[in-house]
């Protein structure tokens, strides 16, 4: 593997995952709440979106370094989708056990995250090129991450006005997840014909 600064964030990233499941898992060993902002969270759920936010900015950051540098290594296309997911998909399931996202959408959200990587490695096998995301996919990633962050934060900033802005942006994501996957089937249907 090569070593350049974007394959690096991505194996930060990885790192990061653990941290994240070992952070929410243990709230039993009694972390208390602590106020933010006038709202009394849990400290292992404040912990846990700090831990989140660093490894979705180091998403945002590796892309940018890969572009700008033209630096396109096997590593980076293997492990940086795949970093991503494992990442919002660990999130996604803690957040259905601590009852604060239903499960039925995390389920569709984890089967289209799963369908589509099937078909991304079907095409690869097949020789052609797998399409880079498109605005609606980056759309939902984004909205994924809004999303987590503020359901681990108890809507922080929109509490005081009941002001669900983390199932919000979660039934966005929803909407995103169906929209750019059925997108994505649709402009890959060729493959279905061989």
């Amino acid at each position: 593997m090569e070593w350049n600064l974007p394959n690096k964030l991505t194996m930060f990233r990885i790192i990061l995952i653990p941290v994240f499941i070992i952070v929410l898992a243990f709230s039993w060993t009694s972390w208390g709440d602590i106020y933010v902002l006038d709202d009394l969270i849990p400290v292992n759920h404040v912990v846990a979106a700090f831990v989140f936010i660093i490894a979705s900015l180091t998403d945002l950051a590796d892309g940018k370094i890969a572009r700008k540098n033209k630096i396109v290594t096997n590593f980076g296309k293997f492990a940086d989708p795949l970093a991503d997911k494992m990442l919002t998909m660990t999130a996604f399931v803690f957040l259905v056990g601590l009852k604060m996202a239903p499960a039925w959408v995390i389920a569709i959200i984890v089967c289209r995250e799963l369908a589509v990587t099937g078909l991304r490695m079907l095409i690869q096998e097949d020789g052609g090129k797998v399409m880079q995301a498109q605005m609606p996919g980056k759309i939902k990633t984004t909205t994924q991450m809004i999303a987590i962050i503020f359901l681990l934060l108890h809507n922080i900033f929109f509490s005081a006005i009941n002001f669900p802005i983390g199932e919000i942006f979660l039934y966005i994501c929803l909407f995103f997840t169906l929209y750019s996957g059925a997108d994505y089937f649709i402009q890959s249907r060729d493959i279905f014909k061989k």
